[in-house]
């Protein structure tokens, strides 16, 4: 099929170079014997070739002006082809782009727009699918410990200590179920707006002390020792949202210092900025995670981080938030020594 269309094709083009070839002779000749009129006519010889030469002229003038439409024509369809399959979700698009000495730079510029557009909603997807894939994986890991004990208990062979245990378990299932349905909910509520909306002025250093309060019975059970250098400070911003960056990030240290640990929190200024530091003698995070470390729901350990209950997006949600307020979130860590973030946030003019 494909080869009888081919054929088809090259007989139209020779057809229609013939008829281009007919035409421009009789166009020529016609130019010629109106040449003639003003400078005399010559003898039948000249006049045959000036004649096929201004032919030629104008064939050549024809097929040059009708390549470059058939030229245009087929990368304009080209171009719309590859949207076609982008707009149906094919994001397996490339473009051919011509060199750079290409006069058509129009059609180059256009070709690389679309290639750029196709790579990136490529990538789109790949998270999309991916976080899809994470949310059903942390859904199904409780809800399959839930379905698991509430079967259990229904034995009545059980011991009350058999059935509180199983009980715990189901609660502390349940909870982690809670907590990702909330961060989800933040995460995406916080996704579509950048702007912050609820300003207040608060004084930073006591939110964080409070934080710290809430903590205590963690930190104080673990025998941790706090070391606080707060300098009193104000800041405007969302105070609710702030308040779940030092949530997250002092229990992520609180959670991942061993017995007997150190935590070190410093509030302060430094040119025209305010410095917070977090760091903790804990487990660390090696060089190779410390770069997906904001990413949701990437775990350095996922054994451990659901022992301990957590779902890889309080990061997340502390990176977005702490953009929201034009700031930045850093970090230094070693394995087996600790982890330090470094948050630098405006200051108030």
């Amino acid at each position: 099929m494909k080869r009888l269309r081919m054929i088809a094709v090259i007989i139209a083009y020779v057809i229609a170079i013939g008829i281009a070839l007919t035409g421009s002779l009789a166009v020529g000749y016609g130019m010629a014997e109106a040449l003639f009129t003003l400078t005399g006519h010559p003898n039948r010889f000249w006049s045959s070739i000036i004649s096929e030469v201004l032919g030629l002229i104008v064939l050549f003038v024809s097929l040059h002006l009708g390549g470059n439409h058939f030229g245009r024509m087929t990368r304009i369809n080209t171009i719309r082809d590859a949207l076609n399959r982008i707009a149906k979700g094919d994001f397996a698009v490339k473009i051919p782009v011509k060199q750079k000495g290409d006069r058509r730079n129009e059609y180059n510029e256009l070709a690389k727009s679309v290639n750029k557009m196709a790579l990136e909603l490529s990538s789109i997807e790949t998270m999309r699918q991916e976080f899809v894939s994470n949310v059903s994986h942390e859904i199904q890991s409780p809800l399959t410990s839930i379905n698991g004990f509430a079967a259990l208990l229904k034995s009545e062979s059980l011991s009350a200590e058999q059935r509180r245990h199983y009980l715990n378990i189901i609660e502390t299932e349940s909870k982690r179920l809670s907590k990702l349905s909330d961060n989800l909910l933040k995460l995406s509520a916080l996704q579509s707006g950048n702007i912050i909306t609820n300003l207040h002025t608060f004084r930073l250093d006591k939110q964080i002390e409070s934080i710290l309060l809430m903590f205590e019975p963690q930190w104080m059970d673990k025998k941790i020792t706090l070391d606080l250098l707060l300098e009193k400070l104000t800041f405007t911003g969302d105070e609710e949202l702030l308040a779940q960056v030092w949530i997250n990030l002092i229990h992520n240290a609180v959670k991942f210092t061993p017995n007997n640990g150190n935590i070190n929190i410093t509030l302060k200024t430094k040119d025209h900025s305010i410095i917070c530091k977090i760091a903790d003698t804990g487990i660390g995070i090696s060089e190779a995670d410390q770069i997906h470390i904001f990413e949701r729901f990437f775990k350095v350990d996922k054994a451990r981080e659901r022992s301990l209950g957590g779902n890889g997006l309080g990061l997340s949600l502390v990176k977005k938030i702490i953009t929201m307020h034009n700031g930045q979130i850093n970090l230094h860590s070693t394995l087996g020594k600790g982890t330090e973030f470094i948050i630098t946030l405006p200051q108030d003019k």
